[in-house]
Formats: structure tokens, sequence, C-alpha cells
């Protein structure tokens, strides 16, 4: 089966994670908003990687925040993965694009196992638990259900748990998901590139890496008494950036000999070598929201020299994946640098 077919059934696979998905708007991450900004590299970072936005003193940025969810109604203080897209605009006109959730880990490590679990991680209706429940769950030694949010009334996890059951390799993020909260703010949350980069250095050394970002304010999520609000995240940001700009340090986790190079679902030991290659300034809400969130178009694997994609067969599918969302939202393609 070619790679287009296949791209094709991915998204038809992700689009019916979400049971009110509407057709021609992005499949996952649909509830975004665009913000300007720019990004200034480390030092360090110019000797670590010769990719132009590293070598540069300052490029412009284009930053998509985003729900995880393909829903197109807003639920900002549902439990759920957040995105950070970012778009490096580079000298000639051209542009790399790093793609980031707040998600550590992958559910899966192959394209033929993420089918199997779209099949399974359908959303499923969630009801709350009482309290003599819960003080029942206790006495037989269970786990008490933890409540949704007011007005939830779907689990997004019921099906990934029934997954991760049947397979390890997803019980890391699946946990990590039902237990990931709502941010005060998308500039209060750390958002990671999950797959294995390859970085050249402008000796030559090759290395493995990843990427993540990491907010200068601090991580902090809500309390359970503000989830449900539906529609904060937005306004807050641009209150935030009416006061005064915020600041991401994009952080660079360097891999050793046995780490997982090709497998998302794997985290490496704590003890790696981490580099800050440089600051994310944010300055303001996008005026032209169309553009800057609607229609943009990221893709992971729009990289520059210095920067290539792993073995890692999730992260090489989704360049295809992204392209054909692109289509059917119409929305505004970005060449690949050389094509």
């Amino acid at each position: 089966m070619d790679d287009s077919s296949v791209a094709e059934r991915l998204v038809d696979a992700v689009e019916s994670l979400s049971t009110d998905h509407k057709r021609g708007t992005r499949p996952i991450h649909t509830i975004g908003v665009g913000v300007d900004g720019y990004f200034q590299p480390s030092e360090a970072a110019r000797s670590y990687c010769k990719a132009e936005h590293f070598q540069r003193p300052c490029v412009r940025a284009s930053v998509r925040f985003s729900n995880g969810s393909g829903s197109p109604v807003q639920h900002d203080g549902w439990s759920d993965v957040r995105g950070m897209a970012t778009r490096f605009h580079l000298s000639d006109g051209s542009a790399t694009d790093l793609i980031a959730m707040t998600l550590p880990e992958f559910f899966v490590p192959t394209v033929d196992q993420f089918f199997e679990f779209a099949r399974t991680a359908k959303p499923k209706p969630v009801r709350r638990e009482s309290p003599w429940q819960k003080i029942l769950d206790m006495l037989q030694l269970k786990i008490p259900r933890r409540n949704p949010p007011p007005g939830q009334k779907e689990s997004p996890d019921a099906g990934a748990k029934s997954f991760a059951d049947r397979h390890r390799f997803a019980q890391l993020a699946v946990v990590q998901t039902d237990t990931i909260g709502a941010p005060v703010s998308y500039a209060r949350a750390a958002y990671h590139a999950v797959h294995t980069f390859i970085v050249t250095a402008p000796d030559g050394v090759r290395r493995p890496v990843r990427f993540s970002w990491q907010p200068v304010a601090g991580v902090c999520n809500t309390k359970a008494t503000a989830t449900a609000v539906d529609n904060y995240l937005r306004q807050e940001l641009e209150e935030r950036l009416g006061r005064w700009p915020a600041r991401f340090m994009l952080m660079m986790t360097i891999g050793e000999a046995g780490d997982a190079l090709d497998d998302p679902t794997q985290p490496w030991p704590a003890k790696r070598v981490r580099v800050v290659m440089g600051t994310l300034t944010l300055k303001n809400v996008a005026a032209d929201q169309v553009a800057a969130a609607e229609r943009i178009s990221f893709n992971p694997c729009r990289l520059v020299p210095g920067i290539e994609v792993s073995e890692d067969p999730i992260l090489r599918a989704r360049r295809n994946v992204y392209e054909v969302s692109c289509q059917r939202r119409n929305g505004i393609p970005c060449p690949f640098n050389g094509s």
C-alpha cells in the first residue's frame, strides 16, 4: 500500500477519535489560537546545530496553541492534551516547524499499532461517581474513579485504557493522559516534541536529540473548581500578553547508546545531557486568526539542513498525514524546503 493511501487512512482514523468531529477542520487540535513572536538561539545552540534558526541572532516565529480534541466545541477546562506548533521563519522566505504537545510520550510505536489504537480508543460515555461508591471502591482495594470536570459527558481515555491493558508500550502515555488536567494558561504548560531527531553540528558531529518547550513562568494547572469554564485560554493569553511577553526555553536532550531512537513511547533516562537551545518570546495574539491559526499548516517533517528525521516510523508517517489534513481543510500549504 502506497504512502498516500496510508496517510488517508490515518487521517480517517484520527477523525474517528472525536464523535462530533466536523469534516473540513483539523482532525485533532481543532480549537486553537495563533500568536506572534520571535526566537533567539543560545550561544550553546550555535555549537550543537547548524540549522539556520540556531545560527542567526533572531528569527520571527508563529505559534499555534491548541486543545487536543478533534471536537469543534471548545472545552478549555477539560482534562486534555494541549498542543504547541511553532514555525520559524527563515531568511529566504522558507520555514521550519516544531510540533509539540503536553504529553511527553506517544501511545504507539508503529503505524499498524496506531490503527489498532484508533479502533479501540473511541470516546465513551462517562458519569460521576458518588462518594459512597468511592468508599466502596477503597474497601475493595480499588482505585476510586476520578470524576470528570463539570459538564464533561464523554471520557476520551476509557478506550485508550482498554488498549493499554493489552499493550504495555501504551501504558505510560495513557496514564499521563488520564491525569494531565487543564493548564491555567497556554503559557504555563510544558510541551514535548516526542520524537527523536538527528541534529548536525557545524563541525559535522551528528547527535540524536529530543526537543521540549519549558515555560519560563512555570507549569501550573487549574484548580478543580475552575474546570467548568470552557473558553478561558485565549482570553487569558490575550490579557497576559497585553501586560508583558511570555517566554519559553527550548530544551534539547541528547540521546546516548541504548536509548530508544525510533520509539516515541519510550522515555529517555532523566540523567541525559540537556542543552538550552534558545528562548521563544511571545508578543501578542495574532490579529489575523484565520491565517495564523485556522489555515496555517504545520508539519513536523518540514526541516532544514542541520535537522533530520530519525527512523521513527510514526514521525515519518506524519509528513504525509499532515499534508492530507491540510488538503482536506483547504489549509495554506507551505512548501518543504528544497522541494
